[in-house]
């Protein structure tokens, strides 16, 4: 069989087939099993796997990028259908979260974090692994763990806070992680939003796998928020990388997904829900 992913949640429908929310989900099926990376934000994920004949009963391990509502808030949904499963993620996934934004000078504050405590998600079969380190979750799956922050490029976004004993902070989103999947074309590479910089976490993966060659990388960029210098750096910065497809969603923005497809052609194409990665 090989690998098939299949986006489950994103922005934008594909072949006017499910439903489109803000959020990301992939569901992923491997020759060991079948895995789900994030949940979207709940509204879409069951009804669109039933409609892109997706069982969720099927998936063996959960796998979450970040803390996030829009990555997470279809959690508990997927456990009512499960039952008990594992779900791996870093151990900052349950700080509270906000998004601060300004209206008519007029400051507006949203809880953007996960939605459930954990003791509800564990009574709904939630068995929570926690990691911060490189680490293989499956045979040939790996979760990137704490992704060292060194381009200069790639900056935290400046609207998002996370809360620790009362106290708003920049959000650094240690949480970030990305799913790898080692695979005979290549590595693939699954990513919730890269808050932790894209080239960031290619560089990291290379480090820790000492592999180059990336047949695919999918999923949310984040770089939509980025000033046109920044994105810049950021392309010229993975075309000089081992890449032969680029598949991008969610949070990327439709001004870089532009330039993405101006600079890789071909090589390029839109994740949105019912698009299908064959490897």
């Amino acid at each position: 069989m090989g690998t098939q992913i299949t986006i489950l949640c994103e922005n934008l429908v594909g072949r006017l087939v499910g439903t489109g929310e803000h959020g990301f989900s992939a569901f992923i099926e491997t020759d060991h099993g079948n895995y789900l990376f994030d949940t979207g934000g709940g509204r879409s994920i069951v009804s669109n796997s039933l409609t892109l004949n997706k069982d969720l009963k099927s998936i063996r391990k959960i796998f979450l990028s970040h803390g996030h509502y829009d990555h997470t808030g279809g959690l508990s949904e997927v456990l009512k259908v499960k039952g008990s499963v594992d779900v791996h993620a870093h151990p900052h996934v349950f700080l509270d979260r906000i998004a601060v934004t300004k209206e008519n000078d007029r400051e507006i504050r949203r809880f953007i974090g996960i939605r459930y405590k954990k003791r509800y998600l564990e009574s709904l079969g939630a068995n929570f692994i926690f990691n911060t380190e490189f680490t293989e979750v499956g045979k040939g799956l790996f979760l990137t763990g704490e992704v060292p922050r060194k381009t200069s490029f790639e900056k935290p976004d400046p609207r998002l806070f996370s809360e620790i004993d009362g106290k708003p902070s920049h959000d650094l989103f240690l949480d970030d992680q990305s799913l790898i999947l080692d695979t005979e074309k290549g590595l693939v590479v699954v990513l919730g939003c890269a808050h932790s910089g894209m080239i960031n976490i290619l560089n990291h993966i290379i480090a820790n796998t000492g592999k180059e060659k990336f047949y695919t990388i999918l999923g949310g960029t984040h770089l939509d928020f980025l000033t046109s210098e920044q994105l810049e750096a950021s392309i010229q910065s993975l075309k000089k990388m081992n890449v032969e497809k680029i598949g991008v969603s969610h949070c990327t923005g439709l001004k870089a997904a532009f330039r993405l497809h101006q600079e890789f052609g071909d090589r390029f194409f839109y994740g949105c829900v019912g698009s299908v990665l064959n490897v």
